[in-house]
């Protein structure tokens, strides 16, 4: 493919990582149908700047250090934006979705949708920040955990691993409930209070919870697992079919069960400016540009153990 010429309001990126995210192989695998056909995936890109279009303001120079992440653009009139819920934009669009990502040498972003990256970092970590850790900081908002709760984790991959130290240094209890071995020895080595196969129940009532894993039958043990009260936030852009619910015990005494869409910038600015105050623990799986299918298969099979990431 040629290289991309950058719009008025866009920036040139030279692509240095990728970050393999479970959406990206959704969209591989058609659970996700691709509102363009052909496009590029990627959307977890740590990059430089090597060019920029005639009307992207000052603030950006030659060889920066820049993050594109999910969501790429929005209409900035609707009420949504207005409100500041600008990831519920009708005429939002999404990097590796709608537009090329980053699986690739070259990538183009608007420059009021490319992020400031924390300092402290290497190219390898930064990129799994992008979305795995971006939304799942939103999810932890989503899940209204309350000041030193307990937290329940549903799949423990590259975006679990990342909220959970955000919960862990806000003095969270967590408790994580995932397939793989290898998961659960990071989240114990992580700090979690306690490692169990997916569906097993928590050794205490939850406050709150957040299902990570896009796996429908884990909603209705998630839900019994909260206490009085408790939210489940279900993090992934898509999850196979809920199986019947029962009233008394998955939804009664106020348990309430929420998804969570895309983010904000704003939630980004907010998770990079933690992480660069909290130095976080990225496991990060580094495959070569030409092993994008391998990395996505591991990724289907539970093979990677945090984060899956391409170096170009």
């Amino acid at each position: 493919m040629p290289v991309p010429s950058p719009g008025p309001d866009e920036l040139l990126v030279r692509v240095r990582v990728c970050g393999v995210c479970r959406t990206d192989l959704h969209v591989a695998e058609g659970d996700l149908p691709v509102h363009r056909p052909g496009v590029v995936p990627g959307h977890e890109v740590v990059g430089e700047v090597v060019d920029w279009g005639g009307e992207v303001g000052p603030g950006f120079g030659l060889g920066d250090r820049i993050g594109i992440g999910w969501l790429r653009q929005t209409c900035g009139e609707c009420r949504y934006c207005l409100a500041g819920r600008e990831n519920l934009c009708p005429g939002s669009r999404y990097t590796g979705w709608d537009v090329d990502g980053g699986y690739a040498e070259y990538a183009v972003v608007p420059a009021a949708f490319a992020h400031r990256l924390p300092d402290g970092y290497l190219d390898e970590e930064l990129a799994p920040l992008l979305c795995a850790g971006i939304i799942g900081y939103r999810a932890l908002v989503c899940a209204e955990l309350p000041e030193g709760g307990r937290l329940g984790i549903y799949g423990f991959g590259g975006s679990a691993h990342l909220a959970a130290q955000v919960a862990l240094a806000r003095g969270a209890e967590v408790h994580v409930m995932t397939r793989g071995a290898r998961a659960r020895s990071l989240a114990l080595d992580l700090g979690a209070s306690s490692a169990q196969d997916a569906a097993d129940p928590p050794p205490v009532p939850l406050d709150s919870a957040i299902l990570f894993a896009p796996v429908g039958t884990l909603v209705p043990p998630a839900l019994e697992a909260l206490d009085r009260g408790g939210t489940l936030a279900v993090a992934g852009i898509h999850l196979s079919d809920i199986p019947r619910l029962n009233y008394q015990r998955h939804l009664f005494e106020e348990r309430r069960l929420r998804s969570v869409t895309a983010n904000t910038r704003a939630d980004a600015r907010e998770f990079l400016e933690f992480a660069g105050a909290h130095r976080l623990l990225v496991t990060a799986n580094a495959y070569s540009f030409d092993e994008a299918d391998r990395a996505l298969t591991d990724l289907r099979e539970g093979r990677v153990s945090g984060a899956a990431v391409l170096v170009v």
